[in-house]
């Protein structure tokens, strides 16, 4: 009998290490997974900055190559590169524009749905 009541009180001087040692794992492991989270709200942070600084970059020069195109597409620019290019391009003469006229009537409203490619003749 008093064998059996040694080893129970072993386990009850156990049981307080035990606990101890499970809080200090706990503990440890909170902290730990602290840091980690910390660390990782500072790379988040770092990536965020970088991806702002770089649409920022984009928003710049999205601009500038609109401001670009504009200029591009301003006659005046066009007329000084068609003169750089000896292109031999000129104002439209009366000649060169052939217009139609617009069907009136019944006629149009038959026609409407069909679509027509108009012939130039050299009356």
């Amino acid at each position: 009998m008093p064998k059996s009541h040694d080893s129970q009180s072993g386990v009850i001087r156990f049981a307080p290490a035990l606990k101890a040692a499970l809080m200090c794992v706990v503990i440890t492991g909170s902290a730990v997974g602290y840091v980690w989270q910390k660390g990782e709200i500072d790379q988040l942070g770092q990536d965020k900055h970088r991806c702002e600084v770089l649409l920022t970059q984009l928003k710049r020069n999205n601009q500038r190559l609109v401001d670009q195109i504009a200029i591009l597409h301003s006659p005046l620019s066009l007329d000084q590169r068609v003169k750089e290019l000896n292109l031999g391009l000129g104002p439209l003469q009366p000649g060169q524009v052939v217009r139609l006229a617009e069907p009136t009537g019944a006629w149009a409203g038959e026609r409407a749905g069909n679509r027509q490619l108009a012939e130039r003749s050299d009356d």
